[in-house]
C-alpha cells in the first residue's frame, strides 16, 4: 500500500504524522511511504532521517494526497486540503467532527474513509490514541495557566504555588479524566490548592487514592461548579464525550462569579468547549478576555511541543496504522474492535452515532 504523510498546515502546528521508526516498520512490510518535504522539521526530524528510514520525499501535499491510499496526519484536513481527498482513501488523524459541521460535510462529500484517533476505543473504554495528547495538554494547561496568571499577561498577578506567608493559587479542574488528572498532578506538585470535579464517583475514589492532600475531589453538578468558580484563580476545562460536542458547563453569566484577572484554559475547545464564551485560538494569538476573565482556548495545545508530542503520538498510532496498511480498513476494523470504533465516516456514510446525532445526519452502522 502507498502511505502518505503530508506536512501539517494548521496554524502553529509543529507535529508530524509519522516518525522514522514508523517509516521503517511500514517499508519493511513492503509498503511505500511518501513524506512531504520538511514535514518533520517542526518536530526536529530532517528529510534525511526519513530517507534513511526508507521514505520517498515528495515536493507537495497535493502529490501526497494524489498518490496515497492511506493518509496519516495529526490534525483534521483543512479547507484547502478538502479538494485533494479521494473516494475510498483512508485518512487516519484527529478529526473532532462534533466541533466542525463544515469539515463533517466535506468528508462526507469526498467519499474518503475517516478514521479518527479520538474515537478509537478499547473494550475497557480507554482511548489509546487520545491519551498521550491528553497527557500533554493536561500538563501544558497548568504551565500556560501559570503564565497567564502573571500581571503582564492580563492575569491576577499570582504565583501558582505561592511562597511562605502567601497563599498559593486555587485551581479548579472540571473533569477528572486523563487531561484533568495530569493537570491536577502538575498543579499540586507546584503547590497550588486544587479542586477536581467529576460526575463519576468511582473515578473520584480512584483519584483520592493517588492524589496528594492538596487536591480536593468533589462531585460535579451545576451548583458545585458555580460555587467553585467563585474561589478559582485558574479553571481548567477538561471534559470529553467521545464523538460528541462537549457539554457547556460554564455559562456566560457564571463569569461574574470569578475574580477579575482569573484564567480559564478550555482544553475541550477542540470538541466545542465546555465554556460558553470559548472560541478556538492559536498559539500566535492564544487569549482573549471576556468580563475580566482571561480565556486561553488554543485548539492544538500539544502542537507547541512538537517533538515530545509527535513521538508520544506515533508510539501509539503505529500499531493501528500497520494493520490499516496491511489489510485495508474493512478487514482491520473487523479484526480489531477498537479500530472499528474509530471509523467515523466511510464512503459518504456517517458511521459514528454521536457525530450523526450532533448534526442531525443519518447514522449508518459500519457493517
Amino acid at each position: 500500500m502507498i502511505v502518505g504523510v503530508p506536512k501539517e498546515i494548521k496554524a502553529d502546528e509543529y507535529r508530524v504524522g509519522i516518525i522514522p521508526a514508523g517509516v521503517e516498520a511500514l517499508t519493511r512490510r513492503g509498503h511505500t511511504v511518501l513524506v512531504q518535504q520538511e514535514a518533520g522539521v517542526g518536530s526536529g526530524i530532517s528529510d534525511e532521517e526519513y530517507v534513511q528510514a526508507g521514505a520517498q520525499m515528495v515536493a507537495s501535499a497535493q502529490e501526497v494526497y494524489r498518490r496515497a491510499e492511506l493518509i496519516i496526519k495529526v490534525k483534521e484536513p483543512l479547507a484547502q486540503e478538502h479538494p485533494w481527498l479521494q473516494n475510498g482513501q483512508m485518512v487516519f488523524t484527529y478529526f473532532h467532527f462534533a466541533a466542525d459541521r463544515k469539515l463533517t460535510e466535506a468528508i462526507i462529500k469526498s467519499g474518503c474513509v475517516a478514521i479518527a484517533y479520538e474515537t478509537v476505543r478499547t473494550e475497557d473504554g480507554r482511548h489509546p490514541l487520545l491519551t498521550p495528547m491528553s497527557e500533554v495538554a493536561g500538563r501544558m494547561s497548568i504551565q500556560e495557566g501559570a503564565k497567564y496568571l502573571e500581571k503582564p499577561m492580563e492575569g491576577r498577578g499570582i504565583l501558582l504555588g505561592g511562597v511562605p506567608g502567601v497563599a498559593p493559587a486555587k485551581v479548579v479542574i472540571v473533569g477528572g479524566g486523563v487531561v484533568g488528572t495530569n493537570a491536577a498532578k502538575v498543579a499540586a506538585g507546584l503547590g497550588a490548592q486544587v479542586i477536581v470535579l467529576d460526575i463519576n464517583v468511582d473515578r473520584l475514589r480512584y483519584l483520592d487514592d493517588i492524589m496528594p492532600k492538596n487536591v480536593v475531589l468533589l462531585m460535579s453538578d451545576a451548583y458545585t461548579v458555580r460555587q467553585s468558580l467563585s474561589e478559582a484563580d485558574l479553571v481548567i476545562g477538561a471534559v470529553l464525550i467521545e464523538g460528541a460536542r462537549t457539554p457547556v458547563l460554564i455559562r456566560r453569566q457564571d463569569l461574574s462569579r470569578m475574580k477579575p484577572g482569573s484564567v480559564i484554559i478550555d482544553v475541550a475547545v477542540d470538541q466545542g468547549g465546555c465554556v460558553e464564551t470559548s472560541k478556538p485560538t492559536t498559539h500566535s494569538n492564544p487569549i482573549f478576555i471576556v468580563d475580566g476573565v482571561v480565556h486561553y482556548c488554543v485548539s492544538n495545545m500539544p502542537g507547541a511541543v512538537g517533538r515530545t508530542s509527535t513521538y508520544a503520538l506515533c508510539n501509539v498510532t503505529l500499531p493501528y496504522a500497520l494493520p490499516l496498511a496491511d489489510k485495508g480498513y474493512e478487514r482491520a476494523a473487523r479484526e480489531n474492535r477498537a479500530l472499528q470504533h474509530g471509523v467515523d465516516i466511510a464512503h459518504g456514510r456517517v458511521t459514528n452515532e454521536a457525530v450523526a446525532n450532533t448534526f442531525g445526519l443519518p447514522y449508518q452502522p459500519l457493517w
